[in-house]
């Protein structure tokens, strides 16, 4: 093998065959091919594209990286959800326990949060001794005898991912649908899974901004699943506002606790059971998205989804009846009347990395203590000084964060048509 004619063959727009695929993944995962070539094919993926067959035969590759995960031949179905990040995210939190409840079984691989996104992991360490560096055993066991987990990816799982995610986060290609593709993928791939659902969201407070982006990657993810023999259909979904109300990791918790009793806000709820619905189906567990939506709804509704997540939660070492430590509160109030017409999701996420709810870098200390509950909704019409966020800070980080927030809110004088959730299915 020649790095350097793949590298160029890439470069002049030309398909790589499975072979050279192959061997240049084996050989920077070995070390045989340093991190310089492998960043000059990365950034001629990103400036060339792949085709699908290019991208199923990288994910393999990274997937081949490490192990995958066995289960016993016992009917069991397992099953897991994706979502590309947004602001206030914590569906993984209710929908993990509510498919444990159907008879799923999910082996839940996430990830923390850096940059406007946060991370299931930081929301869940806000729990008292909850624990996110599970053993692959150790994952195996909670899944079979409580039906979900979620924890960090192993390092024998997809290595792959590990090595070259770092390496794009420094050559700026990290936008790059191929190898975004081939990250989620090789990781989802590695749970051993029969079915995935993927949540791929747009607009202010998501990685793709456009409908467009999200959907060239939504196919692009789906497109591979199907390759790989893996059941995968994916949601487009609106993140130009937080989803639900609570965004912040001690407050999120809380909301999901409050969704799992059948209280939470009806965009979470909605989009919750909308997703495990997919999965329903993809499991051969229910004939339709909203066959799946009822038996999970039944689930809300006579508290087992609550008493799972509880088991879930002691099964990793937290305890579910502790109090979170939750900031001071204070009110961010609108500037002027008029009708809420547009939010800038990013910059909330910023105001909670502000406020040390967030990271900047991968090394930054996460405060669980910090957050906001937003009191508007896109459409409502809003009055001078009304209270538009609920804010739990330190006295420190309190006048920058509620500067930040008032600029995210747009108020004018015309009315917006409220927010459509979910745009598209693709399956």
């Amino acid at each position: 093998m020649n790095p350097t004619f793949i590298i160029a063959r890439k470069r002049d727009g030309h398909e790589l065959a499975d072979r050279e695929i192959a061997d240049f993944v084996g050989g920077y995962v070995g070390g045989s091919i340093p991190d310089y070539q492998m960043s000059a094919l990365a950034m001629a993926i990103f400036l060339q594209g792949m085709t699908a067959a290019e991208t199923t035969e990288l994910t393999r590759q990274m997937l081949a990286s490490g192990i995958t995960l066995n289960w016993p031949h016992d009917g069991i179905a397992r099953v897991d959800k994706h979502s590309t990040g947004g602001i206030g995210d914590k569906i993984s939190l209710i929908l993990a326990p509510l498919l444990a409840c159907c008879g799923l079984q999910v082996p839940m691989i996430s990830g923390r949060g850096l940059g406007a996104t946060g991370g299931t992991l930081d929301k869940l360490e806000a729990i008292p001794g909850f624990r996110t560096d599970l053993t692959v055993a150790q994952m195996k066991s909670i899944t079979e005898q409580v039906g979900c987990v979620i924890s960090s990816a192993s390092a024998e799982l997809a290595p792959a991912d590990k090595k070259l995610y770092a390496l794009r986060d420094v050559t700026a290609t990290v936008p790059s649908i191929p190898l975004i593709t081939g990250s989620i993928m090789s990781k989802k791939l590695a749970e051993g899974l029969d079915a995935l659902v993927l949540d791929v969201k747009f607009g202010t407070g998501a990685f793709m901004k456009t409908l467009d982006q999200a959907g060239e990657l939504a196919q692009s993810l789906v497109d591979v699943g199907k390759r790989m023999g893996l059941p995968t259909a994916a949601l487009l979904t609106d993140m130009n506002q937080p989803l639900g109300r609570m965004v912040g990791n001690g407050v999120e918790v809380i909301e999901a606790v409050e969704t799992l009793t059948g209280n939470g806000p009806a965009d979470l709820t909605e989009l919750t059971l909308a997703l495990g619905g997919e999965l329903m189906t993809l499991a051969g567990k229910a004939d339709s998205r909203q066959a799946g939506v009822l038996a999970l709804q039944a689930h809300l509704d006579n508290g087992n989804a609550l008493a799972k997540y509880q088991q879930m939660v002691s099964s990793q070492g937290g305890d579910p009846e502790a109090s979170l430590s939750i900031a001071k509160q204070s009110v961010v109030t609108a500037n002027r009347s008029g009708y809420l017409v547009g939010v800038n999701a990013e910059q909330l996420g910023q105001a909670i990395i502000t406020m040390g709810g967030g990271r900047r870098v991968m090394s930054d200390p996460i405060d669980h203590a910090v957050g906001f509950e937003t009191l508007a909704r896109i459409g409502d019409e809003i009055e001078a000084n009304q209270p538009l966020v609920r804010l739990f800070s330190h006295d420190h980080s309190r006048d920058e964060a509620t500067k930040i927030i008032q600029q995210a809110f747009q108020i004018d004088d015309e009315p917006a048509r409220p927010i459509d959730l979910i745009h598209e299915a693709l399956r």
